[in-house]
């Protein structure tokens, strides 16, 4: 015989004025930082993809 499963328990949900206090470093530091991790994203992707399409452009030449 197999043991039943146990079902999942909902766990409460802490009250709004029970949240914890903003944090220091979330001001222009932060927002400086996450604009230059995108701008390093973005590059890297787009120079991914161009390589991929001269891959491609590469690859469909006869010669």
């Amino acid at each position: 015989m197999t043991e039943p499963v146990a079902m999942p328990v909902a766990l409460p949900v802490p009250p709004a004025e029970a949240r914890a206090p903003a944090t220091i470093d979330a001001g222009k530091r932060a927002n400086r930082r996450v604009g230059i991790r995108v701008l390093i994203y973005m590059v890297a992707t787009h120079g991914f993809a161009g390589f991929i399409m001269l891959l491609f452009e590469i690859g469909s030449r006869k010669g």
